[in-house]
């Protein structure tokens, strides 16, 4: 089975450039970007309106997901629930919806605008069993076995280390907890030129794995794949659809379990 290549990256670079995509997203999100945003592509990757509606908006219009992971999370009252790469808040917001007042989602990200960006809708909006904090996906400031579930929306994608991620992931999951996450994948190995390139990683696309080797990633962490779905996701740039054409470029959700 394929493995995931690490590429030959700046990684301060690409950490900068990543802030500053997602610093417009959080701040301006009615600007042009190569990706959709907001209420109307959560309506069509399949989100409820019914659980939207009680979404802080302005955490809505900040949503750059890629899929629908919560019919595959299948979280219940009372669940704790990490968000990797939590952006503005807007699936740990759906998630404390789930879990109810007696459950916790904590958030994480990178991103200072995200971050000051979500707490203010957190706090604004009463959801008190919601936290976020400042932090990197490859490292995880929580103990070991947690959460009941990890959830990732568009984010791994993004991640210089992407093993990493899942052993954190896995790490940090109580036994029988679930990983689901929606994220971009390819049907066949990118070129190193678009690899290797720090544009196109912050863009989404060079930092995307082929679907064989990010799924061993996920079994090499010690967690079981349980099921993969394609998500109705698209780009809007002319850049970012010839890639899709030319390698498969696509967003897939996948549902993984700790062993019990």
């Amino acid at each position: 089975m394929s493995t995931i290549r690490q590429a030959r990256i700046d990684v301060d670079e690409l950490t900068t450039r990543v802030q500053a995509m997602y610093r417009s997203v959080a701040q301006d999100p009615d600007s042009e970007f190569h990706f959709e945003l907001g209420r109307q592509l959560a309506d069509r990757l399949g989100y409820p309106a019914e659980t939207l509606d009680q979404v802080p908006t302005g955490a809505v219009e900040s949503f750059a997901g890629v899929g629908y992971f919560f019919s595959l999370a299948d979280l219940g009252e009372g669940e704790s629930v990490i968000d990797l790469g939590s952006g503005s808040g807007m699936d740990s917001f759906f998630a404390a919806v789930q879990v109810g007042p007696g459950g916790q989602v904590v958030g994480v990200d990178m991103t200072p605008e995200q971050l000051d960006k979500a707490e203010r809708l957190r706090a604004a909006a009463g959801f008190g069993q919601v936290t976020f904090h400042s932090g990197r996906i490859e490292q995880v400031p929580y103990g070991d076995g947690s959460f009941d579930a990890v959830i990732s929306n568009g984010v791994i994608n993004l991640a210089p280390d992407k093993p990493r991620v899942f052993a954190e992931a896995a790490r940090v999951l109580r036994p029988g907890g679930r990983l689901a996450v929606a994220d971009i994948v390819t049907e066949t190995t990118l070129t190193d030129a678009i690899v290797d390139d720090v544009e196109l990683w912050a863009s989404c696309i060079g930092g995307a794995p082929q679907q064989d080797a990010y799924l061993a990633a996920i079994e090499d962490a010690g967690l079981r794949v349980e099921m993969v779905t394609t998500n109705p996701y698209r780009f809007l740039s002319d850049q970012a659809r010839g890639a899709s054409d030319r390698f498969g470029v696509k967003s897939v959700c996948v549902l993984a379990r700790q062993p019990e």
